[in-house]
């Protein structure tokens, strides 16, 4: 570990600036997941308990640097008080001299949670001297946010560079998990990775080959692959032609790194619910029709190579999880993931919107090693980027 964690300091009396992700769902101001929130509650309970004057702040939405009512964060306030137990002040602005005022006047366990950063133009642009008027008070920076790390933002790596600066409990979690599942994984390791398209995971495929042992692919990615083996796929498939010599390069390239592709596909005659399942091998789907899931053979296999291995990272479903019966594949694989990892014999991390979605709607994501809800930064992660706001706290 190269970077400070909340282990590193003495926070008893200091002025603690802490970078949330509070960026919750919400429908008219009603938050609708309170995951991000729920998980945030640690930091934020321990570094009070250890004497902290914490002030924490997130962005919420797309204000687009101006003041805009529809993305204040003042609900946000209500809804940490009650997670957390404490009592939260606000301030009505991230900056200025009442904001000043209020961050001077703080005692021992106060919190104040500032309003929308991205009310300004600065947060974004990473502006140094709207940095400076974060930075202005505070003793102890700590980021607790992974899913904005991708972002060079002014609170997530531009404060960072003015303040002695450390990880929060999440970070940590995340990094830890991150580290486990790719940096430094028990072999042999799978990466499981699914969603429609090879072009948006073409970095992502290309660097998970050089980590990992297995390669499993499902999804619609898999169409082209199987097209790129010579398979003629059908009008219902979701092959990209302009990515199937990239995808005849990736076998080609693989090195030690085994690629598992479907062997069976499920299909219907048209994409909806109430769709009768058909299941054929892959080379035999009839034409015309629409590609769902993988088929019952390939969930086997897939299973079957998850179980010889010890480390799993996972992103992406492996058929159209949001119907059913076409979630199938996806909750077969989830729930023998799932029963692995209980019995202790995988360390099992997966991340990305989708994923957490499919995970959640088979009953699982409880029973995972780590499920991250970072998305973009999970994902940059795995295509072996570098994380602006951890390169910082790295330094």
């Amino acid at each position: 570990m190269t970077y400070k964690t909340l282990d590193d300091f003495d926070f008893n009396n200091k002025t603690v600036f802490v970078r949330a992700d509070l960026n919750v769902p919400a429908k008219e101001g009603k938050i609708t997941d309170m995951t991000r929130i729920d998980r945030f509650v640690p930091t934020l309970k321990e570094l009070v308990e250890k004497g902290a004057k914490v002030v924490v702040a997130s962005h919420f939405g797309r204000p687009k640097g101006e003041k805009n009512p529809e993305y204040s964060m003042t609900f946000i306030a209500d809804a940490l008080a009650k997670a957390s137990g404490l009592k939260i002040l606000f301030s009505e602005d991230c900056i200025g001299d009442k904001r000043d005022m209020l961050v001077r006047g703080m005692q021992k366990g106060d919190v104040i949670l500032l309003e929308n950063l991205r009310f300004h133009k600065g947060e974004e642009a990473n502006d140094k001297e709207f940095a400076e008027h974060l930075a202005s008070g505070i003793d102890i920076y700590i980021n607790d946010a992974f899913s904005t790390a991708h972002r060079a933002h002014a609170s997530t790596e531009g404060m960072a560079h003015l303040l002695p600066r450390g990880a929060g409990r999440l970070m940590q979690e995340e990094l830890e998990a991150l580290d486990k599942a790719l940096g430094n994984p028990i072999r042999p390791a799978v990466a499981l990775v699914g969603g429609s398209k090879v072009s948006t995971k073409l970095d992502l495929l290309g660097n998970l080959v050089k980590k990992v042992d297995y390669l499993c692919i499902g999804g619609g990615m898999a169409h082209t692959f199987l097209a790129a083996q010579g398979i003629a796929m059908g009008e219902g498939s979701l092959v990209e032609p302009s990515m199937i010599d990239t995808a005849k390069s990736i076998l080609e390239n693989a090195g030690n790194c085994k690629i598992v592709l479907p062997s069976d596909l499920t299909w219907a005659d048209q994409f909806g619910e109430g769709q009768t399942p058909h299941v054929s091998d892959a080379a035999a789907v009839p034409a015309g029709k629409v590609l769902l899931d993988i088929g019952p053979k390939s969930v086997e296999t897939f299973i079957h190579v998850i179980s010889q291995c010890k480390t799993l990272i996972w992103n992406g479903p492996v058929g159209a999880f949001e119907i059913k019966p076409f979630d199938k594949g996806t909750n077969e694989i989830a729930a023998a993931v799932a029963a692995l990892t209980k019995e202790g014999k995988l360390t099992s991390v997966a991340g990305g919107g989708d994923t957490v979605s499919a995970l959640k709607k088979a009953g699982v994501n409880e029973a995972l090693t780590y499920v991250s809800a970072a998305g973009g930064a999970f994902l940059e992660w795995m295509e072996g980027k570098s994380l602006p706001g951890v390169a910082i706290l790295e330094k």
